[in-house]
């Protein structure tokens, strides 16, 4: 898949795509409902399809105190787009140019002229333009005077709510991530750099492979059964604790999964771990001997949970 930047020339063999737009932060049921649109579209008419994006998310410049509430990063949305069947990525980035544009300027200028896109799908709820003044009609409209249409899907429901990614934020928030996954169609993950810790976990007889969050929103902390992918390819289970670590100081949000059966140097590789259950919210323990007795009871839960 080729990554583009809006702000770059569209190659030609990219030029009258049809293009799915929107934030997709959490590429779920519904926003691969407007990607699919997207493809079948493209199908139809024998042109590449283009899937767009913002980065940073637009609340992040309006709201910047807001604290982390991204669902996958980049690197993560672009696998998961080649995964759909689109051809390429084309990555929006959301400034106060962007943000200050009209509607009018952000599809005759950009979208047509600049990026000479063929046909665009976006959801019912998209915005865009200076102060959000342009929605789905005005898109369409809009687009029309081009000869370039403008599609709108509708929302997807799951047991009669809307899937959304504010409703997989809030099923992470309170502890469940089997709700996450199944609006999302795959687990939570958090990918990252294994970074050097303080070796405590090594002393109980658990070495962990430390990750710092980022920008990825903080499901509730505790302990939770999961699944993780190595370089290679190589699969493994384990349990992870995410939060503070309220037992030593300082305290430090981090991401520390244990792998079973695993015994390898991961320092300075990438990894993704994939959340599947909430065991416990943290603790503070009182002595290691306590803390290592709990740490070997939440392994043997991880492991049945997990098979």
């Amino acid at each position: 898949m080729i990554r583009l930047s809006a702000r770059q020339t569209m190659p030609e063999d990219l030029a009258g795509a049809a293009i799915a737009l929107g934030n997709f932060d959490g590429v779920h049921r519904g926003h691969k409902a407007v990607i699919g649109a997207a493809i079948a579209n493209a199908r139809a008419q024998s042109r590449p399809t283009i899937v767009a994006t913002f980065d940073p998310h637009p609340m992040r410049l309006f709201r910047p105190e807001m604290p982390p509430f991204r669902l996958t990063t980049l690197d993560q949305r672009e696998e998961l787009f080649a995964g759909l069947g689109a051809d390429a990525m084309l990555v929006f980035s959301f400034d106060r140019a962007l943000a200050a544009m009209s509607p009018e300027e952000f599809v005759n200028d950009l979208l047509v002229g600049h990026l000479r896109v063929g046909s665009i799908v976006t959801g019912s709820d998209f915005t865009f333009g200076r102060n959000r003044a342009g929605n789905p009609a005005r898109l369409a409209e809009l687009a029309d005077r081009h000869g370039i249409s403008a599609q709108t899907v509708g929302p997807v429901a799951a047991e009669g709510e809307v899937v959304s990614s504010s409703r997989i934020r809030e099923a992470l928030r309170r502890g469940d991530p089997q709700e996450a996954a199944r609006l999302m169609t795959r687990p939570f993950a958090i990918r990252g750099t294994v970074i050097h810790g303080d070796k405590r976990g090594r002393t109980l007889g658990f070495p962990t492979a430390n990750l710092e969050l980022g920008q990825y929103l903080r499901p509730k902390f505790g302990i939770y059964a999961v699944t993780a992918t190595l370089p290679g390819g190589i699969e493994v289970k384990g349990a992870a604790n995410i939060g503070i670590r309220p037992s030593f100081d300082p305290p430090k949000e981090l991401l520390e999964p244990y792998f079973f059966d695993f015994s390898g140097d991961l320092y300075g590789q990438e990894i993704e771990v994939a959340f599947h259950h909430f065991l416990r919210p943290e603790a503070k323990y009182d002595t290691l001997e306590t803390l290592t007795a709990q740490l070997e009871r939440d392994c043997l839960a991880a492991r049945e949970l997990l098979g």
